[in-house]
């Protein structure tokens, strides 16, 4: 499981490397799906990771600063931040985590429940499906998107 999220991470890692050759306006133009602009994907992309991660911990992790995130430099120092937590928990995961279950409860007050696996692997797939939408936009800008090639990537 952690190899995933080191591959997403090192792809990530490359998205915010790439946004440093757009100009702040590209960066945040508004934009046809996704979540709107290239910045607001990358934010979404680091707090839903966080968010999930906080539906698997006992104690909520804060990022004192979330409110302002908007610069680039900004969402580079979030992603270490939620990145370090992440993976310090799937360091630390129970041998059971796989039938471990977990009660979330929904901003409409449901209940659902979902083992610790299902959220990983939530939390994988949900990034991977945003980073396809950056390729989208990344193409409709005339310049080569990252390649998220997990076969040819070394990130163990």
């Amino acid at each position: 499981m952690l190899s995933l999220f080191h591959y997403n991470w090192q792809v990530r890692e490359d998205w915010l490397n790439w946004c440093q050759t757009i100009s702040e306006e590209e960066f945040h133009k508004e934009r046809i799906g996704g979540m709107k602009s290239i910045q607001e994907t990358l934010i979404h992309i680091v707090d839903c990771e966080l968010l999930w991660l906080n539906s698997l911990v006992e104690k909520p992790i804060i990022f004192e600063n979330r409110t302002a995130i908007n610069a680039l430099s900004d969402i580079c120092t979030y992603s270490d931040f939620v990145k370090s937590h992440t993976e310090s928990f799937i360091e630390q995961l129970p041998s059971q985590y796989e039938n471990n279950t977990i009660e979330v409860k929904r901003r409409d007050g449901t209940i659902l429940h979902f083992t610790q696996k299902k959220i990983l692997a939530h939390m994988i797939t949900h990034e991977i499906h945003h980073i396809g939408q950056l390729s989208v936009w990344a193409r409709e800008l005339g310049l080569k998107p990252i390649s998220s090639d997990l076969i040819i990537r070394d990130y163990s």
